[in-house]
């Protein structure tokens, strides 16, 4: 049975309040490690500390802030073994594909944070007013406050603090509380590369990221994670006017036209919605067909969805794990238990097994557009399918949910691929293909899906702010 322990100013440390959680395999169900429930003291403590760093790192050079991230991607990198096994074992997601999906990712994100650490934008120094001299300084917020979730634990830590620390602030981050174990261990590599408290990690549950959020000491709050949390960070954030971030849930739309081509359609929803068990808030898991393909591409999707394997992390050939918790398998189980009778379950629909929290690939065909299982996000293994008459149909039905994360479209029309990444409501759209990232772009949503953007030059600037000098220079 592991003890963890939080991660504060270059150190780990008990928390005050005694009080712990376990942390389960999902694979199996069991409990194998303990992590602290922070309370208040913990959260100010850690506050403090990232507060106290802010001061020297904040005059830090863009070349030593990009320095220190270099080395913390050459870090990475060495010690990729041990946090696969620590992503597998807390998620139980495959750890090949662990291996090879995000350890790259995550030290491409940080080389590229690195190097826009050294690239800060600003507006041309000039006489704007006779005698007058103006510029603009790009300086860092802060302390920033940081929440993440559980589908991608240490994927989401590094989407986080890399352009928080490229820009020169400090922070606080505080993972789920299912999944705390792969954010230590980047903790503990970043001790010999950060000076003490820029990079602080405080385990625990809802109480203590409401803490966190309500303190004075963070001037950016940011989360990703479901509508609902979004909502309360928000209004928290809000009694103290901090700048909040937010990446919330999805809904994204497969758009496929009758020119598509069915088999890489099939076979790219059944890489892209299942993909990590479908506990993606980018997972392809709402496919909207034109009329003459949409009884195809039903059957292909069900013919994939039916050969994938999910198993624990040590099976070589399973393409993905369980859900993550008990409350999440509950809450896939329920919507395909209330699906309507006109819905119709082609493949899937039930759990697998008693050990674990694994659940079936899913596919359910017949649905309405008011039906809840277009319109909420299951973040499970589930694609529905929709047979839609025209291009109108097709990009109102797409836009008629209350996320806007992202969407893709598919068709051989480049003329009608353009009508249609211009009308989707959606802050990212693929045109045939589905949830490539790379760092140089953003990613970010619409409506409830959030706001603020992850990734690229434009997620590097929401962690700085803005400062009109103006010099007179008259006689």
């Amino acid at each position: 049975m592991q003890s963890l322990r939080n991660f504060v100013n270059g150190q780990f440390t008990d928390a005050a309040t005694g009080a712990v959680t376990d942390v389960v395999d999902p694979s199996t169900g069991e409990t194998y490690a303990q992590a602290p429930v922070s309370g208040p003291a913990d959260v100010d403590g850690a506050l403090r500390a990232a507060a106290v760093a802010f001061g020297t790192w904040r005059d830090s050079t863009p070349a030593e802030r990009s320095l220190a991230l270099l080395k913390f991607a050459d870090a990475i990198e060495a010690r990729a073994d041990e946090l696969v096994e620590a992503e597998s074992r807390n998620t139980g997601k495959p750890i090949e594909l662990t291996r090879t999906d995000e350890v790259p990712p995550l030290a491409d994100e940080l080389r590229f944070f690195a190097g826009a650490a050294r690239m800060g934008e600003g507006r041309s120094a000039g006489e704007y007013l006779r005698d007058h001299t103006s510029m603009i300084r790009r300086e860092p917020i802060g302390v920033c406050a940081a929440v993440t979730p559980w589908n991608y634990p240490m994927m989401m830590a590094v989407w986080k603090f890399a352009p928080a620390l490229a820009a020169g602030n400090t922070v606080v981050l505080k993972p789920s509380d299912t999944t705390p174990v792969s954010t230590l261990l980047l903790a503990e590599i970043a001790a010999g590369i950060l000076p003490p408290g820029v990079f602080n990690v405080i385990c625990g549950d809802r109480d203590t990221g409401r803490a966190l959020v309500a303190h004075d000491i963070p001037q950016l709050v940011s989360i990703t994670g479901s509508v609902r949390a979004g909502t309360e960070v928000a209004r928290a954030a809000a009694a103290g006017l901090k700048r909040v971030h937010l990446e919330l849930g999805g809904k994204a739309p497969v758009v496929v036209f009758d020119d598509a081509d069915i088999e890489q359609v099939a076979r790219t929803v059944a890489e892209a919605g299942y993909y990590n068990g479908g506990q993606d808030c980018t997972a392809a898991t709402r496919v909207l067909a034109g009329r003459r393909i949409a009884a195809d591409l039903t059957d292909a999707i069900t013919d994939l969805a039916a050969g994938l394997k999910t198993a624990g992390p040590d099976q070589a050939d399973a393409f993905y794990g369980p859900l993550n918790n008990p409350a999440q398998l509950e809450r896939v189980s329920g919507f395909i238990d209330r699906a309507p009778e006109h819905a119709q379950i082609r493949t899937g629909g039930h759990r697998l097994g008693e050990r674990g929290y694994f659940y079936a690939p899913t596919v359910v065909a017949g649905l309405c557009q008011e039906d809840e299982l277009v319109q909420e996000e299951l973040f499970g293994p589930v694609v529905t399918v929709q047979r839609f008459d025209d291009e109108d149909e097709a990009i109102r039905w797409a836009n008629d949910v209350r996320y806007g994360l992202a969407a893709s479209v598919w068709t051989r029309d480049h003329g009608r691929a353009m009508r249609a990444a211009r009308r989707l409501d959606f802050g990212v759209v693929w045109i045939n293909t589905h949830t490539p990232f790379v760092s140089e772009m953003p990613h970010g949503g619409f409506k409830h899906s959030g706001y603020g953007k992850d990734l690229s030059i434009y997620g590097f600037d929401d962690y700085t702010r803005i400062k009109h000098v103006m010099s007179y220079i008259g006689e």
